[in-house]
């Protein structure tokens, strides 16, 4: 009996996820600060503000370090007033560096 296919970690052991942040997130340095705390954990990946005023971020790195990193969304910068933090698997490619995005 076959089995479909499975997908397994990169060799490397990174991950990537996607989370999407809501509550009061734009305006106030959210973008920036997680582009300092995805730098300072050594992950890869964007920040981006979406037209509905959520802020999306994707991360890849250790599963760890994406944990404290989805930990530290719920916090943000002392002015964001965080309401909910959806996190998924992220499968499609992403950068070699940690970038702001419009």
């Amino acid at each position: 009996m076959k089995s479909g296919p499975t997908h397994a970690p990169p060799a490397d052991g990174r991950r990537a996820i996607r989370c999407v942040v809501a509550g009061r997130v734009q305006g106030v340095y959210y973008r920036a600060a997680t582009a300092e705390r995805a730098d300072a954990l050594g992950l890869n990946g964007w920040v981006k503000n979406l037209s509905d005023g959520r802020v999306e971020a994707v991360a890849s790195g250790s599963l760890e370090t994406l944990a404290e990193f989805a930990a530290w969304l719920w916090q943000g910068p002392p002015a964001a007033r965080v309401a909910s933090v959806q996190v998924e698997e992220w499968t499609e490619q992403v950068p070699d560096r940690f970038d702001v995005r419009g």
